[in-house]
């Protein structure tokens, strides 16, 4: 039996994460901008709500699945896009889309992933996925990846609008991370990547003139369903909706982009009003806990991305590392909802005064 299959919580393995990465990466994928107030606050917003347990409610079967754009998943947990996994696993995407159709969770592929589309539809045919787009400035290069997607089993697209341009990263400026030669990352090669190039040169390909019609034109030509990741503002939902879009994903970008943004958390009631079940609602940000995944939902969240843990484990040890992951927040969350007297996640936003603010910060 392998040390992370003896994990049993999230901590343990990011105690393994943290030994075994190089400065450069580690420091890559821990940080956030700025102070980081962002990426401290958006773990901390979870717990600053408190959970009001109902009692003496048969929760002997509990029921974690829910229902998005269509398709009844087993568990709310999404894995969440993020860029480079290579270095932190030598399979890289393949391994994470490996360990998510293990743990029966969505697999969100980045753009800037070291693997091509192709690539993990075939090391992982029986993971549902979904590919997350930035626009290159070069949109050429954008439309040929969300082809090669579409042709290979893809289920949705995740457009990212947060990133006009690179927040300020200062553990990857004080420790000079570069990703390697562009030519690991197929995406930034194509766009124009050459040489040893840094997260700026990577973000400099980027097209930040992005506006609220290119989600019209990816809406009306994609075959898939378009889903908006980096809304803040309820406004900004109700835009993304009229736009197109089919679903938005509450998200300060892991805090790595704008310092000093509200915690998610702290935003996601808002929106959620605003939505008001129109369009599938996700939320990402500091979920660290099966509690965090009940107080989403519960919020009006129907489904979370999770983006650092998971890296964690594909850290840790691969494909086995991020299975263990989702493990672990499923046991965790299938706890909550017996303890809660919850027994259903489909039911959670419907249960009046179950979470309630405990008090207030200052994001």
């Amino acid at each position: 039996m392998s040390s992370v299959r003896r994990a049993q919580t999230l901590s343990a393995l990011r105690e393994q994460f943290d030994a075994v990465l190089e400065p450069g990466p580690h420091g890559y994928y821990a940080g956030g901008s700025g102070d980081e107030v962002t990426l401290a606050a958006n773990e901390r917003a979870w717990s600053e709500y408190s959970i009001h347990p109902s009692v003496m409610v048969d929760v002997s079967r509990r029921d974690p699945s829910v229902e998005l754009l269509g398709r009844r998943m087993p568990h709310p947990l999404i894995c969440a896009p993020f860029a480079y996994h290579r270095l932190a696993w030598p399979d890289g995407e393949c391994a994470t889309a490996l360990g998510c159709g293990q743990a029966n969770a969505t697999y969100c592929l980045s753009t800037l992933a070291t693997s091509r589309p192709a690539e993990v539809a075939t090391a992982a045919p029986g993971t549902h996925r979904w590919f997350q787009i930035y626009v290159f400035k070069d949109r050429a290069v954008t439309d040929d990846l969300v082809a090669e997607a579409v042709d290979n089993g893809f289920e949705a697209l995740v457009l990212t609008v947060d990133l006009p341009v690179l927040g300020k990263r200062e553990r990857d400026i004080q420790n000079n991370f570069t990703i390697g030669d562009a030519e690991l990352v197929p995406g930034v090669a194509a766009a124009g990547g050459k040489g040893l190039i840094s997260m700026q040169d990577t973000a400099d390909l980027i097209d930040p003139s992005l506006t609220w019609k290119d989600v019209e034109r990816f809406a009306a030509q994609s075959p898939l369903p378009v889903i908006v990741k980096g809304i803040l503002r309820p406004d900004d939902a109700r835009k993304a909706i009229a736009s197109g879009a089919r679903g938005v994903v509450v998200s300060n970008h892991g805090g790595r982009q704008l310092d000093c943004v509200p915690a998610t958390a702290r935003v996601l009631p808002s929106i959620a009003e605003e939505v008001n079940s129109e369009v599938a609602l996700i939320v990402d940000g500091g979920i660290r806990r099966g509690t965090d995944v009940l107080i989403a939902l519960a919020l009006g969240a129907d489904a979370v991305m999770v983006g650092r843990p998971i890296l964690w484990g594909l850290a840790a040890e691969g494909a086995t590392g991020v299975e263990t992951a989702f493990e672990i927040l499923i046991d965790e969350f299938d706890r909550a909802l017996a303890l809660s007297g919850c027994p259903a996640a489909a039911d959670l936003s419907e249960h009046d005064h179950l979470v309630t603010p405990a008090k207030r910060s200052a994001l």
